[in-house]
């Protein structure tokens, strides 16, 4: 069995504009630098494996929690969103040739213009988590964890979410061969002094 925990990077300047991310490789900003500086992982995740993304903002985020640099991994990058990158939520919903709509409507199929499913996301970050053996920490995004933590939920992409994906906290899944058990609440990081 490996246990798998995983962190949402930290805010970057599109974050707080709200705007959609995806692939695009946007840094943390300072205020999020300044934040992360001050936490830490809790035990026994300090000593876990820790991965990331290969995107800065996700990479950053691990270097500065775990105090090490990362392993990154293609897998962990962030959903490709397409033609929707850069672009704001209400703006495309506004928009009435655009068929965009909650993610909590997409099932695991639906895609943007150009961009991945979440059954395609799926499909690449399988054979990566389940190849894990012992503890690991991912920093990565809100699309690939709502695609591990949708599969070990057994939810579909349709109705709200079981789980709200929250920054500084650890969202930790049981992975062995019997399946995915996500554990009940996630572990907030450690504060640490300045």
């Amino acid at each position: 069995m490996s246990r798998l925990a995983l962190l949402r990077h930290g805010h970057t300047e599109w974050n707080r504009a709200g705007r959609i991310q995806g692939r695009t490789d946007i840094p943390l900003d300072p205020e999020a630098r300044a934040q992360l500086a001050l936490l830490s992982l809790p035990p026994p995740w300090d000593r876990a494996a820790i991965w990331s993304s290969p995107l800065r903002r996700a990479a950053e985020t691990a270097q500065l929690v775990s105090g090490r640099a990362p392993t990154t991994d293609p897998a962990l990058t962030e959903m490709d969103w397409g033609s929707w990158e850069g672009q704001k939520r209400p703006d495309l919903h506004a928009d009435p040739d655009c068929d965009y709509r909650p993610i909590e409507n997409w099932g695991w199929h639906y895609a943007p213009p150009g961009g991945e499913s979440p059954a395609e996301v799926r499909a690449r970050l399988l054979p990566w988590a389940e190849a894990l053996t012992g503890d690991a920490v991912a920093v990565c995004h809100i699309g690939v964890m709502r695609v591990l933590l949708a599969h070990a939920h057994g939810w579909d992409f349709d109705g709200p979410a079981p789980f709200a994906v929250k920054r500084n906290r650890l969202y930790i899944i049981d992975i062995d061969p019997s399946g995915w058990r996500p554990r009940a609440e996630p572990l907030r990081l450690t504060e640490t002094a300045p």
